[in-house]
């Protein structure tokens, strides 16, 4: 059975028993601060466990999750995955463990028609409900069902003991037995062990206790189902498979990548073609989800999991820009769960292959990475420190071990591979800690909002409207009355006020009460319940009492402005550069707007200039802004543009501009695109590697900037001396002029520096076989420094070393060079350059016959070159 067709079938068996087909959420947790990837299909339901009011009490799922605590097994074993799709279907109060464990013995043995007999379950040793259930009910041999401990049997895992505080319960798994080919010697093998024989395929939840500190549970009012099996676990039963990776949903990449080897794949360590296809599968939607390469959080992840990658293509010999060539493979093999992925599969492959070009210039610079951070280690050995260097190389750069080891061992640098390793655990640490939750399970964020309904928005039709006060919160406390300089938040029954969302910020103005004058500083948004951000200027403001919302009407009509501009710039991009044009993310405030759109390069002028003039060619044709609400099929189905990163309901927003735009938008627009009056680029710059970003103003800053830039015109006209039509023509002479006097002092600079150096050389010193030029060169930039000792090479062909320093713009500045003969000894100067560098606090690098430095230590420069002489002086040449 293929995974598309297990996917399909458990989302329409739950379905059918009365449970709402929830949509994947993104990879990037909404208003959850306590995990740094979306983890489980629970992830996305947190309020509704909470007991929060949302339309519904059954919900089934296939959502996407990305863990990276087993990062290092990934590929090694059978069923470890980085990102992979978990299976859930939930109940919030509504049924319990008897139509859990029922409904999951029924699709496991009638839908997918697995063998009972291969079908073997675990429970919590205390939880005598759930063992009678699948003693009595579902007729499990009692051989079968093995009861466990805490560790194993309870969710979260030890959670009586170690907390977190929180919703919590016992839980229940299913094991399929793969047959006694895969059991261990040990008698007591069963459920739970881990020799591979019994595979964990779905675990059942029980969340009844509420975990209070010291570790007291006390029963939940509201009992709720929380279960997950892994997709790809599921299916690798189903086709009789014993690895995961070699599945439906692998097979395409893993043939792919062995295609690309060298020998056609026949030889490779399967280890390393597997764990290639799942960080390729990670990365791919990690980057669809809206999370692009960068040296920060989860980005810092996505662009770990890309240099791994490349770091097994090299290690099954393929050395070539290759796994970005990928990406329309894995889009093809998850099209029927995600169809728009192939649409945006070129700027998500852009993105890859920019990473992985970057990645392998640093490998192949490595030597140069290599000698400045470990160079330091010839004269003042520290094995210790040393290890956790090359910890710091393998982190920061995805430089190998063995690599930075080998390199060492040439070098006379001793490693400790045991601090490397303890590195490496503490890392690991950090990224089960980023995988699980942290603090308790739940917190006030998101309990208080527990019973309230939704708000009603009105902002859409009216700038003013009548509302009821149904919460004030003042810090972590929901009080019942906030007075004069309270700062508190504020829940409304209905509200003009916009809260931030999709990339426009949130509305402010004023809520009046009876004797009450609040100023809404902000206004944000959690799922449907709009809050407030106040703070009370004068009188007394109570729960449950009538009040005015007014929202800043100007200030509204500007964001407005700058919204309305964004869709008309996506569009003039689209027209300019290519429908692959897709945006990334997008800022719209008052003043300014940013738009990030994915392309693999930098717009030239011209583009730029192309696209500013379409949009302000549409402002001008001033078109209506249609404003419908459709359902999301129908507004796809009409092309309208989506935002990838946004998760859409089942009722949509969709703004048109005819003949120019369409696209689902919830945020506040003008009703002509003439009202937005003039639009004007500030800058274009690179947000990551294949993402650009457009800052522009509209309105009256667009116009303010206009004439900012007259002014300046008109005053660099004055200034010399020429009417502003001849202004160009002038500053192009002048620069030309200005060009010519520069190559004269650069002339003037050279052949002091030379004289200098001669003088330098006249008084060389003689160091055991060679000689030593060293000193100072008088206010010489690192140009005019690399330039000197190239001639001096000339002047002093032979077993001479150079060593020339100076200070300029309060820094120092280092240029060490060899000749030839020496290098040829097997002297090195970049091998120097760590260690000398260090003493002006800086870093340096360089080849064998020359290398070059930088530090903030100008006073240190002197000291800096006494050093070279020592270890030119202990130099074996």
């Amino acid at each position: 059975m293929k995974t598309d067709e297990i996917r399909a079938k458990y989302l329409d068996f739950f379905s059918k028993r009365g449970h709402r087909v929830v949509e994947s959420d993104s990879l990037v947790p909404a208003d959850d601060p306590t995990v740094l990837f979306t983890p489980a299909g629970m992830n996305q339901f947190k309020k509704q466990f909470m007991g929060c009011l949302t339309g519904f009490s059954r919900a089934v799922t296939a959502q996407r999750c990305l863990r990276t605590d087993d990062l290092e097994k990934v590929g090694k074993t059978d069923c470890h995955h980085t990102f992979f799709e978990m299976l859930g279907n939930f109940s919030f109060g509504d049924y319990f463990k008897k139509e859990a464990i029922n409904w999951a013995w029924e699709f496991l043995t009638v839908e997918l028609q697995i063998d009972p007999a291969k079908l073997s379950v675990s429970v919590h040793k205390d939880d005598d409900e759930a063992y009678c259930i699948w003693k009595e009910d579902v007729r499990v041999p009692e051989a079968r069902i093995a009861r466990l401990g805490d560790k194993d049997n309870f969710w979260p895992a030890d959670a009586r003991e170690k907390g977190p505080n929180g919703p919590c319960g016992p839980c229940s798994e299913i094991f399929f037995d793969m047959g006694t080919g895969f059991a261990c010697s040990s008698p007591d093998c069963g459920p739970g062990c881990g020799c591979g024989r019994y595979v964990e395929i779905w675990n059942l939840v029980f969340t009844q206790f509420n975990r209070r500190e010291g570790g007291i549970l006390e029963p939940l009012p509201q009992k709720n189902i929380d279960t997950g099996m892994g997709l790809e676990r599921i299916s690798a039963v189903m086709q009789g498979v014993k690895s995961n990776f070699e599945t439906d949903a692998f097979s395409p990449l893993v043939d792919a990548i062995k295609a690309g080897c060298p020998v056609g794949g026949l030889e490779v360590a399967a280890s390393e073609v597997y764990a290639v296809a799942d960080h390729l599968r990670a990365a791919v939607f990690a980057i669809y989800d809206g999370i692009l390469p960068s040296n920060e959080a989860r980005g810092y992840v996505v662009r770990k999991l890309i240099r791994k990658s490349v770091l097994h293509l090299r290690g099954i010999g393929i050395n070539r820009i290759f796994l970005h060539t990928l990406v329309p493979v894995a889009a093809r093999a998850m099209s029927l769960p995600y169809p728009e992925l192939a649409e945006r599969s070129a700027g998500i492959e852009a993105v890859i292959s920019a990473e992985e070009r970057s990645f392998q210039t640093t490998l192949s610079d490595s030597e140069t990475m290599l000698e400045a951070k470990l160079g330091c280690f010839r004269s003042s050995p520290d094995a210790h420190k040393a290890g956790i260097a090359a910890f710091q190389l393998y982190d920061t750069y995805g430089i190998p071990f063995e690599l930075t080891s080998s390199w060492a061992a040439g070098q006379g640098i001793e490693l400790s591979a045991g601090s490397f390793e303890k590195e490496m655990q503490l890392q690991k640490n950090r990224s089960k800690a980023g995988s699980v939750m942290q603090g308790d399970v739940f917190c006030l964020e998101q309990t208080w909002q527990k019973g309230l309904p939704e708000t009603e928005f009105l902002g859409y039709t009216s700038f003013e409207a009548q509302g009821r006060v149904l919460k004030i919160i003042a810090g972590d406390e929901e009080i019942k009355e906030a007075g004069q300089g309270g700062r508190v938040r504020v829940v409304l029954d209905r509200s003009v006020f916009y809260a931030e969302s999709g990339g426009q910020c949130g509305d402010t103005g004023t809520i009046k009460g009876a004797d009450a004058q609040v100023q809404v500083i902000d206004t944000k948004k959690i799922d449907k319940i709009v809050m407030h951000d106040c703070r009370v200027i004068s009188g007394v403001l109570r729960k449950g009492e009538d009040v005015l919302c007014v929202l800043d009407k100007e200030r509204r009509l500007n964001v407005a402005r700058n919204h309305t501009a964004t869709h008309l710039l996506q569009a003039a991009l689209r027209l300019v550069l290519g429908p692959q044009v897709r945006q990334q993310g997008s800022m719209v405030a008052e003043d300014r707007l940013r738009f990030d759109f994915a392309n693999p390069s930098a717009l030239s002028r011209e583009e730029l200039d192309r696209v500013e003039a379409l949009v302000n060619r549409f402002v001008l044709e001033n078109p209506a802004l249609e404003k419908r609400e459709m359902t999301l099929e129908e507004a796809k189905s009409e092309g309208a543009l989506a935002f990838f990163a946004e998760k859409y309901a089942e009722k949509v927003r969709v703004i048109t501009v005819p003949g120019i735009s369409k696209e689902l938008c919830g945020g506040t627009h003008l009703d002509f695109a003439g009202q937005i009056g003039q639009f004007r680029i500030l800058q274009e710059s690179s947000v990551a590697q294949g993402v650009r970003r457009i800052e522009a103003v509209t309105g009256s800053a667009a116009y303010a900037l206009a004439k900012e830039k007259d002014a300046v015109i008109s005053s660099a006209a004055e200034a010399l001396g020429v009417p502003a039509n001849a202004l160009v023509a002038e500053a192009q002479k002048k620069a030309s002029r200005i060009r010519d006097l520069e190559k004269e002092l650069s002339v003037l600079r050279m052949e002091n520096a030379r004289s200098s150096a001669l003088k330098l050389l006249d008084s060389a010193q003689k160091i055991n076989n060679f000689k030593l030029v060293s000193g100072m060169i008088a206010g010489a930039d690192p140009d005019v420094l690399r330039r000197t000792v190239d001639s001096l090479k000339k002047e002093s062909a032979r077993a001479t070393l150079f060593a020339l320093g100076s200070v300029k713009g309060g820094r120092a500045f280092l240029v060490l060079g060899a000749t030839q003969d020496l290098c040829a000894g097997g002297l090195k100067v970049s091998g120097m350059i760590g260690e000398v560098a260090a003493v002006i606090g800086g870093s340096g690098g360089g080849r064998a016959d020359f290398a070059q430095a930088g530090g903030s230590r100008p006073d240190k420069i002197e000291e800096a070159l006494l050093k070279f002489k020592e270890l030119a002086e202990r130099a074996e040449i």
